[in-house]
């Protein structure tokens, strides 16, 4: 793929400014084995619920067509308006390469076909334009790497590669913290506040980047961003909202597991599952020791995980919300199902509180807080982590409920809205990616488990399946 060469001038000067500056080295551990990774297992033949099935399945078709009709070659669908939307200047084809691997899964083999076709013929990163690199990295690299791993065509990979070079100037800070932004053509940076979810939920792609390429350049720069930022955390060991990535000061002391910081424990966690790197699952367990000894909250029997500063731990919130609802699956994969399914419970009660979940809620007074809902997955994705790893069919018909509600309060005739309040059910005209790559695949998943090994791959967190390369 041809290449910009100003880009590649850029960013060797730029990381070559990063490899000399201050921070902890990218080490790297002894691999262990995958098979002795999990510390819990999946339960095996699980039955297929057909009916369910069908139910998900025309829901995908029904969005996908939309997209088609209305949105195609375009980042995403406008469904009131029956129209289209791009990120940026240029088309990045998210929803195509978002939803790519749930075609696959689902055995949708037309539409896959078009997706690729559509994708590989005109997706290009040779772009004079600014993207944010969290959303890109998960959404669109994330993408690529799985479409790679399930269908075998090497232009995956060699997309993969070409927007993992045009992303690599973001690492270049004195501290080797990532910047937000990165122009695809020049390598300019912009954004030094950042927060950990945006600094560490890197990790998957740039990692597996570097196993699939044998180019270790990936893998170097987030590990050695993540573990800088894991030795900022606070004595508690906690870590905070927002952080100067230029020196490493902290901007905002509050710590959560909502947006901005929830996927920094996810990639910790998967990390070690997908790499075997003993230093990422040192970090999770430390990291999961502080939120059950600082955030963890009792109220009338039920379990949340509170705000509360960093530095002291003391609480300053009772906010919990959709974003927080993909912490019962990370417990669950990490071999806590009890604490995991004791979470899942009260993120149900979001649910029947308000027939749909809002973006967020005080969970001592009921209150509601920002009143959207744009679609998103993480309910369900605990639902099957639980399903698939307990084998209890009550957190099957509890995911089953939760997609019910979603496609009763959301479906509209060019696909599915976003909910602008769940009280009202006032809609708003967009339709993310993530609802055909991961809110529909969470529920595809719960209906056919048997639709690939749960054991055998570890999911980004914008529910994009990646295996280990042994």
């Amino acid at each position: 793929m041809r290449r910009s060469s100003l880009l590649f001038l850029t960013a060797a000067a730029l990381l070559a400014g990063a490899c000399d500056a201050p921070g902890p080295p990218a080490s790297r551990t002894a691999r262990v084995p995958a098979a002795l990774r999990r510390e819990a297992l999946s339960v095996k033949g699980l039955p297929v619920d057909t009916a369910f099935a069908r139910e998900v399945r025309e829901a995908f078709l029904h969005a996908w067509r939309a997209y088609e009709a209305h949105a195609w070659g375009h980042d995403a669908l406008r469904p009131l308006s029956r129209g289209w939307r791009d990120w940026y200047a240029s088309t990045l084809l998210m929803t195509p390469v978002d939803a790519y691997d749930t075609m696959l899964l689902m055995g949708l083999d037309d539409e896959a076909r078009r997706a690729k076709e559509l994708i590989l013929e005109n997706l290009s990163f040779d772009r004079d334009m600014t993207v944010q690199v969290f959303e890109v990295n998960i959404r669109i690299l994330g993408g690529l790497l799985s479409a790679h791993q399930m269908d075998g065509d090497g232009r995956w990979l060699e997309l993969a590669r070409d927007l993992g070079d045009r992303m690599l100037p973001t690492f270049a800070s004195p501290t080797g913290l990532p910047h937000v932004r990165v122009n695809l053509a020049t390598g300019a940076v912009e954004g030094t506040e950042n927060n950990p979810a945006e600094i560490g939920t890197l990790t998957l792609e740039f990692g597996l980047l570097s196993e699939l390429t044998g180019d270790p350049r990936y893998h170097d720069a987030v590990k050695a961003a993540v573990s800088r930022l894991h030795a900022q955390r606070s004595t508690l060991g906690l870590v905070g909202s927002a952080i100067d990535i230029e020196n490493g000061d902290w901007l905002n002391p509050t710590s959560h597991v909502g947006g901005g910081i929830d996927s920094y424990y996810e990639y910790l966690l998967k990390a070690w599952l997908l790499f075997g790197d003993e230093d990422f699952k040192a970090m999770w367990e430390a990291g999961r020791q502080a939120l059950e000894t600082h955030l963890a909250h009792e109220v009338d029997g039920r379990l949340w995980y509170a705000r509360v500063d960093m530095l002291t731990g003391e609480r300053v919130a009772t906010r919990f919300g959709a974003l927080d609802a993909f912490l019962p699956a990370v417990l669950a994969l990490g071999g806590d199902l009890e604490r995991a399914a004791r979470l899942q419970e009260s993120v149900a009660l979001m649910w029947e509180t308000f027939g749909v979940e809002p973006e967020s809620f005080d969970y001592v007074t009921l209150e509601r807080g920002h009143p959207g809902y744009p679609l998103r997955p993480e309910a369900i994705e605990s639902a099957y982590y639980l399903f698939v790893l307990t084998g209890d069919e009550r957190w099957r018909e509890m995911g089953k409920d939760l997609f019910r509600r979603v496609v009763a309060a959301t479906r509209v005739d060019a696909g599915f809205a976003h909910l602008k309040d769940v009280r009202t059910g006032e809609k708003d005209d967009a339709m993310e990616s993530f609802f055909l790559a991961e809110t529909l695949k969470y529920a595809w998943l719960l209906a056919v488990p048997t639709a690939l090994d749960f054991d055998a791959v570890v999911f980004n967190t914008e529910a994009h399946p990646l295996r280990p390369v042994e």
